[in-house]
């Protein structure tokens, strides 16, 4: 947009107390607790500032740090309206919003650039993460979201903030699946029941890491599942879950874990389902290696625009952990039972399973798909389809197809 549009100040008063002296404090006791503050940490961290003066500007101080430091500050408001599944912030300062009626403009915005790298920079501290000159981008979780902040120069323009929120507890997959494909449900319960290797696909904002926690939620109480991700998003309703979430450089560009080491740390720690909450790197040769070695009932998502893209992703991915593409084929096939899609309805918002298919190797040795049943139709006798069966009745489980 080319004006730019004021907002109520709503946030003034913050943005003013929270200086920069009493965020680094807190910055620092965040990182000390892994990105956890009461507000006993916040009152320490305006009591070790030194600048505040009387009981009651310390009280309120204090109070407006919890309010920001525990949610998204003045970007809360629109986060919690029903349906909103991202909101965002553009270079003019401007604040839009994604979710069922598709992206629009909520009419407010900053007026400000400073404004807006100042709650940058406060997600940041509250999560214990440094965002400055020297690391101007950030991508954390804090509470019921998860938060990506890059400033300028890399920004062309001002502070960009992207917060997706993220589904209160796990969705029931029942909620998930229209009522007229009970056959689908009972599918996806299948593949679960059946501890198959599966990997969901689909775009941004398609509803991947939705189906995977509502799968995970039907996985047996006594097993184990480990879920590595870059920023924790999954919180499928399990009573064994153990999270391991990745670590970016500091400063001096040491200490990073990224999701590669995590996966090999997580074979280590006896899981019954190893969950990699999104492929998009060299990690994906730890993932199908460990698939490869005995591990069953795997499962993570992936970027793609369908089943049939999804030989490209891994071949792409593979050459990244050093795999050649013959290798990255016959690791995925051996490795991988499904693939499942997922797709977004344009007009209506809602998010369902498109497609699911079966990795195999053609006659070239190239990697294929071939589909074994699509949402939109109904499902037809294929080889697909006979291999699904056999590979579910191989486990003790019946298709539904």
């Amino acid at each position: 947009m080319s004006g730019r549009r004021s907002w109520e100040p709503v946030a003034q008063d913050r943005e003013q107390a929270a200086n920069s002296e009493v965020l680094e404090q807190v910055r620092l006791r965040a990182l000390g607790r892994k990105g956890g503050l009461s507000d006993v940490d916040l009152a320490s961290a305006v009591q070790a500032a030194g600048n505040i003066v009387g009981a009651q500007s310390s009280t309120e101080m204090v109070r407006n740090l919890s309010r920001d430091i525990h949610g998204l500050g003045v970007l809360e408001q629109f986060a919690t309206q029903p349906g909103i599944t991202d909101v965002l912030v553009d270079a003019h300062g401007q604040i839009w919003v994604d979710g069922t009626e598709g992206l629009k403009h909520t009419g407010a915005g900053f007026s400000d650039p400073a404004e807006v790298r100042t709650l940058a920079v406060r997600f940041a501290a509250a999560a214990g993460r440094r965002l400055d000159d020297a690391q101007p981008f950030v991508d954390l979780s804090l509470g019921n979201y998860r938060i990506h902040a890059v400033l300028p120069p890399i920004s062309t323009g001002g502070t960009l903030i992207s917060v997706r929120v993220k589904r209160q507890g796990s969705p029931e997959l029942e909620k998930l699946i229209d009522p007229g494909r009970a056959d689908w449900l009972c599918a996806l319960r299948a593949v679960v029941a059946a501890k198959l290797n599966f990997l969901i696909s689909g775009g941004t904002g398609a509803g991947k890491t939705t189906l995977l926690s509502a799968m995970l939620a039907c996985v047996p109480a006594t097993e184990r599942i480990i879920v590595v991700e870059d920023s924790a998003e999954l919180t499928p309703a399990h009573h064994h879950l153990i999270g391991l979430q990745s670590r970016g450089s500091n400063v001096e560009g040491a200490g990073e874990i990224g999701l590669n080491v995590l996966v090999r740390q997580s074979l280590r720690m006896r899981p019954d389902r190893l969950v990699v909450g999104e492929c998009r790197g060299a990690e994906i040769g730890d993932f199908l290696g460990a698939m490869n070695t005995g591990h069953e009932g795997a499962a993570g998502t992936v970027h793609a625009n369908s089943v049939q893209a999804v030989p490209a992703r891994l071949i792409a991915m593979g050459s990244l952990a050093k795999m050649d593409p013959s290798t990255t084929a016959m690791q995925a096939v051996s490795a991988l039972d499904l693939l499942i899609h997922v797709a977004r309805d344009p007009k209506s918002g809602l998010r369902h399973p498109a497609q699911m298919g079966r990795l195999a190797l053609g006659a070239s040795g190239a990697l294929e798909v071939t589909l074994i049943s699509e949402f939109a139709a109904a499902t037809e006798e294929s080889d697909a389809l006979s291999w699904f069966r056999e590979r579910l009745l191989s486990r003790g489980v019946i298709s539904p197809w």
